[in-house]
């Protein structure tokens, strides 16, 4: 967790608008607030506006940036694991365990011709407001897996999501498992 902290800008940093997830671009040598630090995303306040950066931008802000390393096969092929462990990099924003380990990715299928990769996740809440920033986040993650063209998130509320679709591991981080 980060203190509030004002920082400048060092270049262009991609953002997506909070809660609705909409792309904006911070403008270099820019004061923002940085007011929350949590799974390798930053919450920032811009023009009075809150955003989120995503880890692998942390330069823009002089931090230091998360780095996805995929070593790409040079078949062509988008390879399911490396996309798994993206997911695996996304944490909720209020909970911090994956959203893998949550269970909230329900399923995810790959069309190596047109190099898509769909996935359908669900939330902890129908409810939840950052549903779109969070499915912002999986597209901007999976997309870095080698070969994927295009990503294709489907929010699904079918079965409802619960706490035993959770790993036992992240019931224990949370303290839910009993």
């Amino acid at each position: 967790m980060v203190e509030q902290t004002m920082v400048v800008t060092r270049r262009e940093c991609p953002a997506r608008r909070v809660p609705t997830g909409d792309p904006v671009t911070i403008p270099v040598d820019t004061f923002i607030t940085i007011t929350q630090s949590l799974g390798g995303n930053y919450t920032v306040v811009y023009k009075g506006n809150m955003l989120r950066v995503d880890g692998t931008d942390a330069d823009a802000l002089g931090l230091e940036k998360q780095e996805l390393h995929f070593e790409d096969r040079g078949d062509g092929l988008i390879c399911e694991d490396h996309v798994w462990q993206a997911l695996e990099t996304i944490y909720d924003p209020e909970i911090p365990v994956n959203l893998r380990s949550l269970g909230l990715i329900y399923g995810l299928s790959i069309d190596q011709d047109s190099k898509t990769v769909a996935i359908d996740m669900t939330l902890t809440a129908p409810s939840c407001g950052m549903g779109p920033v969070l499915m912002g986040d999986v597209k901007y993650r999976v997309a870095q897996v080698p070969n994927v063209a295009k990503v294709d998130v489907r929010l699904v509320f079918d079965p409802p999501w619960s706490r035993d679709m959770m790993s036992e591991e992240a019931q224990l981080e949370t303290g839910l498992f009993y």
